[in-house]
């Protein structure tokens, strides 16, 4: 299989590929960049394409992409005092109300 050719991925793997890179384009990453991120995240969770006829190296991973978000989360906020999380969280609700606000009235 040459490099850059993706038949060996599933529909799924080239959806969130393609879900990746728009959330990094959207970030401001360059399209050619935001593309060479993504399918390194895919390799990283899946351990590349799934479909037959590849040298058959392929072990479950675990995810570990997917699972990441999880543990900063985690670690972010038990460094914080209950006054800042609280404010926060204050924060947060009045943001969503006001976003629900604008969207009714659309």
């Amino acid at each position: 299989m040459p490099q850059g050719d993706k038949s060996k991925y599933t529909d799924k793997q080239k959806r969130k590929a393609e879900h990746i890179a728009e959330g990094y384009e959207a970030r401001g990453v360059s399209e050619d960049e935001a593309e060479r991120r993504a399918w390194a995240t895919v390799n990283k969770d899946d351990g590349g394409g799934k479909k037959s006829g590849g040298s058959g190296r392929s072990a479950h991973t675990g995810h570990p992409a997917a699972h990441k978000g999880g543990e900063k989360g985690g670690k972010a906020s038990a460094s914080r005092s209950a006054a800042e999380r609280s404010a926060s969280a204050k924060k947060a609700a009045a943001t969503r109300k006001r976003n629900a606000e604008q969207h009714a009235h659309h």
